[in-house]
């Protein structure tokens, strides 16, 4: 009997374990905003979400250097079934009208013990791709991407109509319980899992437990035009965190919950075909090139799919980010673990992470407010309405898709300069190099 690949046995996990979290995270958003009925609440909750990743990436990183990564899974696995109990009792015990309103305490207090349980999940985020280095070779690693995108696809697709139609039936309640039964199960099943990996401390044990953030700096500084890498993606994500704070609100604006959840579900799908496409054809010679083409491209598609008030064109535009998220992914990914060393990568990883992850917050905290206080008054019945209300539409929903419109121009501007960048052609040169050197 043929032996099953232990790399394919991780990724089973990690999708075992993904749908658990993701389901939360769909679940509790789609939860808060239909008990508060306030896009205000969506913002904080995405910037809730942004600022806990990147205040944690820099210690996951230094975790992931420093200790087993099968150890590292089960940390996540526990940390996460640890915390949606407490969420689960919290809930239970804290009287149903002190959750429904924005301006209590005891709402945010909740979600910030659900969103903390979703947030070990980065751990494995983290430590994924540094597997990717020890268990795949070279040459197959852009691939081996692809099917960790896959992965991350299939999470999408199932857990976002999974969320719709579990907070339509029992709420937060339910997918609270189906998150603790499942991330045990991921948990004994990491356990009993197989499969060799290096001993972190014979590479580095002096550093042990050290996060060296200066170290770690030093290091992505030495690869030309990956610090511009990393802050182009922090510029990427600072326009991202619009969507993580208004993407629910305005499909829910169109949309009874369970219609969206499944509509997400289809949507995903694309994440799956993206991943078999990258694990068959990979990213071709330069990732960088293709990281900031297909970025370029999604930008474009999010500065159209709001211009009407359309299901259609929202399915298409979800269709198209969720297809080309996954290359630019597996492109940064690829990148990253060519030219950095892999006693240093979960750090590197982390960094970069937190770095990106840090941008997004400032808009998804900024970005409800003014979308509640400017951007919907502006479309209703401000200047906005009076100017191109005729063409575009009136009314909150039209607000939001302003700001999206708005968004996607000013991504296609921050690409096509990155493309014109001396650091693109450093960074390129570098992949280059390493690739020329592992070759001869």
């Amino acid at each position: 009997m043929r032996r099953t690949n232990p790399f394919h046995l991780i990724l089973a996990n990690n999708l075992l374990q993904n749908i658990v979290n993701f389901t939360v995270w769909f679940a509790v958003t789609f939860w808060a905003f239909l008990e508060t009925k306030s896009v205000f609440v969506t913002g904080m909750l995405g910037g809730i979400y942004l600022v806990l990743t990147a205040a944690f990436a820099l210690w996951f990183g230094s975790l992931v250097d420093h200790h087993r990564k099968k150890r590292i899974m089960l940390l996540s696995s526990a940390a996460s079934l640890l915390l949606y109990i407490v969420a689960l009792l919290f809930y239970s015990f804290v009287p149903e009208t002190e959750l429904t309103r924005y301006t209590d305490a005891s709402l945010w207090g909740f979600i910030l013990i659900v969103m903390l349980g979703v947030i070990c999940g980065n751990l494995r985020t983290i430590a994924l791709p540094t597997l990717v280095t020890i268990m795949i070779e070279e040459d197959k690693r852009d691939k081996a991407n692809g099917l960790v995108g896959m992965v991350a696809g299939i999470g999408f697709l199932l857990t976002s109509g999974i969320s719709g139609l579990l907070v339509a039936w029992d709420g937060i309640r339910g997918t609270l319980f189906l998150a603790i039964g499942f991330s045990l199960v991921a948990f004994v099943h990491m356990l009993v899992l197989r499969f060799d990996e290096p001993d972190p401390s014979l590479s580095t044990p002096e550093e042990h437990r050290r996060v060296d953030l200066r170290g770690t700096i030093k290091v992505i500084r030495a690869v030309p035009g990956l610090v511009a890498l990393i802050i182009f993606a922090a510029f990427n994500n600072l326009l991202g965190g619009v969507f993580m704070a208004l993407m629910d609100a305005y499909g829910l604006s169109l949309m009874k919950v369970q219609q969206w959840g499944l509509l997400w579900a289809l949507a995903s799908s694309a994440f799956i075909g993206s991943g078999l496409v990258i694990s068959r054809s990979g990213l071709g010679k330069n990732p960088v090139r293709t990281l900031l083409w297909v970025n370029l491209i999604t930008w474009a598609v999010a500065s159209l799919f709001t211009v009407q008030s359309s299901i259609l064109l929202l399915a298409l535009g979800s269709v198209i980010w969720m297809f080309l998220g996954p290359f630019m992914e597996a492109a940064e990914q690829t990148t990253l673990q060519k030219v950095v060393p892999y006693e240093r990568q979960g750090r590197v990883f982390g960094f970069a992470q937190s770095v990106e992850q840090s941008a997004a917050p400032l808009t998804a905290f900024l970005i409800g407010p003014l979308t509640q206080f400017l951007a919907i008054p502006f479309m209703t019945s401000g200047l906005g309405a009076e100017m191109i209300g005729d063409w575009y539409g009136t009314g909150p929903e039209r607000g939001m898709a302003l700001v999206f419109t708005i968004t996607g121009l000013l991504g296609v501007l921050l690409t096509t300069c990155a493309l014109a960048s001396r650091s693109y052609r450093l960074l390129s040169a570098a992949y280059a190099g390493h690739r020329d050197d592992a070759e001869s």
